[in-house]
């Protein structure tokens, strides 16, 4: 891959991991709702888990599609009606962002990783950035594609949780909590927007 190509894709990758979307609108929830470093298996969970979704992606899952058009019509409706619970979930969420005392608890490692694979905004940033920067399908490129979202992913969704953390003081009152996080599942519904 020569260096503008990689430049190209580093940017890509950072245009696409730091703008709104599913992964970005939850962990700005989950910033404010339980703080940032109670956030970071989550993070970490989107960073590595979407490298591994680019790699296997790119190593021929596309192929399932292309034999099965049904089966990604299948996985579109699958993340659409996981992500409207998600919406749900974080519009009830209780938790006052100083009472660390409920039941609710931020996203773990495994359920930031295996959410990317029901994430219509993911979907869409593997099979683009494959396309254009790894279209030979070759082990090499597709695994310099996943090493670059992993390096970009992480810092640029960081931006979100710690947005959240810092959205605390201001979140402390009970109400306020509530409308921000019904605001957040609104604007998490609308993201699914793209996706129908």
């Amino acid at each position: 891959m020569t260096t503008s190509l990689l430049l190209a894709l580093t940017l890509f990758a950072f245009v696409s991991t730091v703008t709104p979307g599913p992964n970005n609108m939850m962990l700005l929830a989950s910033g404010a709702n339980f703080g940032f470093r109670r956030t970071i298996p989550h993070m970490l969970g989107i960073s590595i888990g979407f490298s591994i979704m680019v790699i296997l992606v790119g190593v021929g899952m596309v192929q399932i599609f292309d034999a099965w058009p049904t089966s990604y019509t299948l996985l579109k409706y699958v993340s659409i009606a996981y992500l409207l619970y998600l919406a749900y979930k974080i519009a009830t969420t209780k938790q006052a962002a100083t009472n660390n005392s409920s039941t609710s608890r931020p996203f773990t490692f495994v359920q930031a990783s295996l959410f990317q694979w029901v994430n219509p905004k993911a979907w869409t940033m593997a099979l683009t950035s494959l396309s254009v920067y790894s279209p030979n399908q070759d082990i090499i490129s597709t695994l310099i594609v996943a090493a670059v979202f992993a390096l970009v992913n992480l810092p640029s969704v960081s931006i979100w949780a710690l947005v959240g953390k810092q959205m605390q003081r201001w979140l402390g009152s009970t109400k306020r909590l509530r409308t921000f996080n019904i605001s957040m599942a609104l604007i998490l519904v609308v993201s699914l927007i793209p996706a129908l």
